[in-house]
């Protein structure tokens, strides 16, 4: 066994830290994740760069924000040029693989939200766009039996097996996996065959995809076949283990479907408990009572405790589901005798709103639901059980994943290593910046939305580009965000002090990278 560590990664996709056991959640059993926790650092205060998929995907990949990687908003693409962790750890001599959700490309045929030139030239842009596959996640690339062939390395991953989209009809390499085990597998995607359920809730839909056929479990399986191939190599490996859920649409397969019950849940925080609501919220208000709907099936959205309480027994469904398929890969991992020279992580790309102000899915309103995610990190050098509350964020994994390596981060990167807080300090940053970029105007947004966050553990400060208003919350006194301060005469020079700081982080914005060859 080589004495560089290897790397397990798992990440889900849209859960908010609280649901977990180890996060303590009182009602969702996760009993394999919290055992990863129970032999390593559970970081309490761990948030997201931006709290959609791709962007904040891409700042996993890369140290760096939205605003200098170029993923700003979902539907954009992470340039091909980009150098990731993932690069520099192949580069050093490790098998990289990347199995299940990856999104650092589109990977739906709908048109974007702002229109585009159908045939695009080269100049209308304010960047040549040339160079690079950018359709590798495209679902046409899938269409045709066999398995499509990536052109790898892909962003470093030198092994991809590519589970795209959400729910019971993912895509990539996954759809192609479907076809050729199930012969019905257009009957098992036909929506009118769904199996019986009373829910009513938004995106509900029960499924007749068969547990052992479900794309959670296709993660499973494919990781399990990973490891067991690495298991003779002497060559060290980093996994990035990815699955779709539990991203809406609500559809957990077989017995996770009705495995917790909507009855036993609650809205904690109905929209009645934010004293003072900003415009967009009191806009979605408007809508929900008003039957305005949905902009797309990803747009935030209001519901009743009713539909939110079926939500969350769905989604703890899904989570308990992934849970399982965690449990598989752990015990894997320990057969093949790996377990004593590789480190675990658990992480989430974002969370969900799941009823907070009876708010659903996520968006561009930064409340701790969506931009608070768990993290966990289980060393082989040291499995005991600790708890941190250090502030720390997604731009700075690559720089702690590279230490614990052995290896130096390029130029460019804008995170910190945590690895002197995994004994349980709190001593990384005093405050940590979160932004947001929406793709077109919704929320009532007359153009889409540009918000920047800063937190510094005692309060929480965003601005809205264009706008007056604004939020600022004390979490010491009002961890929920229930009562903003944005307009309190006593806080003013809390929201002097930190509008100073966050323009003194916006400043420090600028690329890094490339650095001067030369004197001018």
């Amino acid at each position: 066994m080589t004495n560089r560590p290897n790397f397990l990664f798992f990440i889900t996709d849209q859960q908010r830290a609280d649901w977990l056991g180890c996060y303590g959640h009182p009602i969702l059993k996760t009993p394999h994740i919290d055992a990863i926790a129970g032999q390593g650092t559970v970081f309490d205060n761990f948030y997201v760069a931006s709290p959609v998929c791709m962007p904040n995907r891409a700042s996993l990949l890369t140290g760096r924000y939205p605003t200098v990687h170029g993923l700003r908003y979902n539907g954009c693409v992470l340039p091909t040029s980009a150098v990731t962790f993932v690069d520099l750890l192949a580069a050093a001599g490790y098998h990289t693989a990347s199995i299940g959700k990856s999104h650092l490309q589109p990977f739906t045929g709908r048109a974007p939200l702002m229109p585009v030139p159908d045939d695009p030239g080269v100049l209308d842009e304010a960047w040549r766009q040339t160079g690079g596959d950018y359709g590798q996640e495209d679902p046409g690339r899938y269409e045709a039996d066999g398995r499509y062939q990536f052109d790898t390395p892909y962003y470093g991953f030198q092994h991809v097996d590519m589970v795209a989209r959400h729910g019971d009809r993912c895509g990539g390499h996954y759809e192609q996996w479907l076809r050729e085990r199930a012969e019905n597998w257009q009957e098992l995607w036909d929506s009118a065959n769904q199996l019986p359920h009373n829910y009513s809730c938004p995106q509900a839909y029960r499924t007749p995809v068969p547990e052992e056929l479900y794309p959670t479990n296709y993660v499973r399986d494919r990781t399990i076949d990973y490891l067991t191939a690495r298991g003779d190599q002497e060559q060290p490996f980093f996994a990035f283990v990815s699955f779709p859920d539990p991203h809406h649409p609500f559809n957990p397969p077989g017995r996770y479907w009705d495995m917790y019950r909507p009855e036993d849940f609650e809205v904690r925080l109905p929209y009645q408990a934010h004293h003072n609501p900003i415009p967009p919220m009191r806009w979605l208000h408007e809508q929900w009572h008003g039957d305005g709907g949905q902009m797309t099936p990803e747009t935030a959205m209001m519901a009743s405790d009713e539909e939110l309480c079926q939500v969350m027994a769905l989604t703890a469904g899904m989570i308990t589901c992934i849970d399982d398929a965690v449990g598989g890969i752990m015990d894997c991992l320990r057969d093949r005798g790996l377990d004593d020279n590789t480190v675990v992580c658990f992480n989430a790309d974002h969370g969900d709103y799941l009823g907070d102000f009876n708010l659903l899915l996520k968006g561009a309103l930064p409340f701790n639901s969506i931009t608070r995610v768990p993290f966990i990190w289980s060393d082989p050098d040291d499995r005991s059980p600790r708890r941190t509350d250090a502030l720390a964020s997604t731009i700075d994994l690559p720089a702690s994943i590279l230490e614990r390596a052995g290896l130096e981060i390029f130029a460019g990167n804008q995170g910190k290593s945590f690895l002197a807080n995994l004994d349980g300090s709190a001593e990384l940053r005093d405050e940590l910046l979160i932004e947001y970029n929406d793709s077109g105007p919704r929320l009532g947004f007359e153009t889409p939305a540009r918000v920047r966050s800063l937190v510094d553990g005692r309060y929480r400060m965003t601005i809205y580009q264009g706008h007056d208003w604004g939020e600022l919350y004390d979490l010491e006194t009002d961890p929920d965000e229930t009562r903003n301060l944005w307009d309190s005469s006593a806080h003013e020079a809390v929201k002097a002090k930190m509008s100073l700081s966050l323009a003194h982080h916006l400043a420090g914005l600028m690329d890094e990278s490339p650095r001067a060859r030369r004197l001018a």
